[in-house]
């Protein structure tokens, strides 16, 4: 059993309070911090958690407690770690890990070198479809994965400190960018180095110094490509897509907007229909299980179970170190209009060395371009001859 102290209260302080109560049924909140004493009370009175306080350390070093799970503004997470690790506790931070690769590399030397356990907040690859999906990868249904394209937009964040380039490190990129990158670093490998980037970043709708529209390119040691896409100004509510091209396969990976669940009213329903919503009146797309189909209730369990058995969990604060240094290298891109190095103080993963082709073999003397049959049964091998490289095509007839 945990005694967990809660940092924040917003809308992600919500969704962890509902996936944590009640989801072991051995763990407890024991303690909220909030900046405002009355999110904080009300907090406390809607999930029945015994002490509530204003004071972050208070709240990290409350003797009770040995989780302390971070859900404060992005420019909170290293001063809430640093105490964290100083006071011995286990800590959970939210995505993303830091405002900059530098902020994430001191917070994660401080877990490091305190012994504590730690681990990266990261939902969307804990999603039921995602970890799914990754089991088909991990068992060889795509072959080699060549290219992982995630998109995430909505019309913007909830909380104005988001907006805020100053405490939030970024615009879109940052706030989703974190999650795209992630989820294609889990579909290729981990143990893949990313070794370059290149991003397009611009402010087309919003009054605001950072950007509310990015779309980028990463490239890995081994040659597959991880693209992203992460919006402010997109409507219609919050679209959440993935796609895994591989040279045996491929899969499509739709999690939100488009639910499930299709709800059409004249009047509106009375309430919440579903995070990032646009409207209350005609089609909507409610969810049956919010935090399940979002990942959370996985990533705590994945989380918390590691904890208890002395194991990494799927997501360290590496893993958001690593995250942080990729879009770092986005926003020097979005500056130079060129591809830009990830700059890693440490690599952890593996070697794949330089980029290799999957090439299939026709005979001895061809490689297969492409295969097609043809409506009269037929198949056509588009073939290279390995020695010449001329280009030629063989139909065989379709057998009797």
């Amino acid at each position: 059993m945990h005694k967990i102290t809660l940092l924040g209260t917003g809308l992600i302080g919500q969704f962890y309070a509902a996936s944590l109560i009640g989801m072991r049924n051995r763990d407890e909140i024991k303690v909220v911090y909030s900046r405002s004493p009355e999110n904080a009370r009300k907090f406390a009175e809607k999930w029945h958690i015994q002490r509530w306080t204003t004071d972050l350390a208070e709240a990290i070093r409350d003797p009770e407690t040995d989780v302390v799970v971070i859900g404060l503004p992005n420019h909170l997470h290293k001063e809430a770690t640093l105490l964290a690790a100083e006071a011995q506790k286990a800590v959970l931070c939210t995505k993303p890990l830091a405002r900059t690769a530098e902020e994430a590399w001191e917070m994660l030397e401080a877990v490091e070198k305190a012994g504590v356990f730690h681990g990266y907040l990261e939902d969307l690859v804990y999603t039921p479809k995602t970890l799914k999906a990754l089991e088909a990868v991990r068992q060889g249904a795509l072959g080699k994965v060549l290219w992982a394209r995630s998109r995430e937009t909505h019309g913007g964040p909830h909380s104005d400190w988001f907006w805020k380039k100053e405490f939030s490190g970024g615009g879109a990129l940052i706030d989703m960018g974190c999650h795209c990158i992630e989820i294609g670093r889990n579909f290729i490998g981990k143990e893949v180095r990313p070794v370059e980037a290149m991003c397009w970043a611009d402010t087309q709708v919003h009054p605001i110094e950072a950007e509310d529209h990015a779309i980028g390119l990463i490239r890995y040691e081994n040659g597959a490509i991880g693209q992203f896409e992460v919006a402010w100004n997109f409507r219609g509510g919050m679209d959440l897509r993935d796609e895994v091209a591989g040279t045996q396969g491929t899969i499509w990976l739709n999690h939100w907007l488009r639910t499930g669940f299709e709800l059409f009213t004249a009047v509106g329903p009375q309430g919440y229909v579903a995070e990032k919503a646009e409207g209350t009146t005609g089609w909507l797309f409610p969810v049956g299980d919010e935090i399940g189909a979002l990942g959370y209730v996985h990533m705590f369990l994945d989380q918390l179970n590691a904890l208890d058995q002395n194991r990494a969990p799927m997501e360290t604060f590496y893993d958001g170190y690593v995250v942080n240094a990729i879009m770092d290298a986005c926003y020097r891109s979005v500056q130079s209009k060129q591809w830009e190095p990830i700059l890693l103080k440490e690599w952890r993963g593996g070697g794949q060395g330089e980029a290799q082709q999957v090439l299939a073999e026709y005979d001895p003397e061809h490689w297969i371009i492409k295969t097609e049959k043809m409506p009269d049964g037929s198949l056509k091998y588009i073939l290279r001859h390995k020695q010449s490289g001329e280009i030629t095509q063989k139909i065989v007839p379709p057998a009797n």
